[in-house]
């Protein structure tokens, strides 16, 4: 999720329904950054000319009802009370790097933009593997045939629906307008992985 605004922070150590500490989040932020996807995506950035700082990465406590967050200028943001395991903590890593990339390549991304916004959020939901067969399983979602794009369209909506410069209406029109472009631009991967 791409968002102008943090996560609200709080600062309980762990949440009440489960999730790990910020300590341990940040150990699993660690281990995210050798993994291969996230390596392809820091090199893809650095190459691009936005070289990821130290602390780009932060494991904090998050009152929002949300997994993590890139937010301009600011970094990544990983919602320590809500993950609970590795493959979590890097399917955050993952989805958020992409809109940094996004972010990198465009001159002009305004997340204020819903077409904008929704394009980032069509791309990293397609390229993280947000949408894989597994995860909807395991989300409760059933569906055998089509699921991955369907998958995408919800969770885009999700993601427009916390942009206060997105109405539902003018989220679903945006992301239907920009979908064929952005669902198939699969940079800085030759195809979707």
């Amino acid at each position: 999720m791409a968002e102008e605004r943090p996560p609200a922070v709080s600062s309980h150590s762990r949440a009440a329904a489960g999730g790990c500490t910020v300590k341990e989040c940040e150990k699993m932020i660690q281990r995210s950054l050798r993994t291969p996807m996230v390596r392809f995506l820091k090199e893809q950035l650095e190459k691009a000319g936005c070289p990821l700082g130290d602390n780009f990465i932060k494991a904090v406590n998050c009152e929002d009802k949300v997994s993590g967050g890139y937010m301009s200028g600011l970094g990544i943001v990983v919602c320590s009370n809500h993950m609970d395991l590795q493959d979590d903590v890097n399917q955050v890593v993952t989805h958020e790097l992409i809109h940094a990339y996004d972010e990198c390549r465009a001159a002009n991304l305004e997340w204020s933009n819903c077409a904008h916004h929704a394009c980032s959020e069509i791309r990293a939901g397609h390229l993280s593997g947000d949408c894989h067969y597994k995860r909807e399983l395991l989300r409760g979602y059933m569906k055998i045939r089509g699921h991955e794009q369907e998958c995408v369209r919800r969770r885009v909506m999700k993601s427009l629906s916390a942009n206060p410069h997105c109405s539902e209406a003018a989220a679903k029109d945006a992301m239907e307008a920009v979908w064929d472009v952005c669902y198939n631009d699969t940079k800085p991967f030759d195809r979707a992985p």
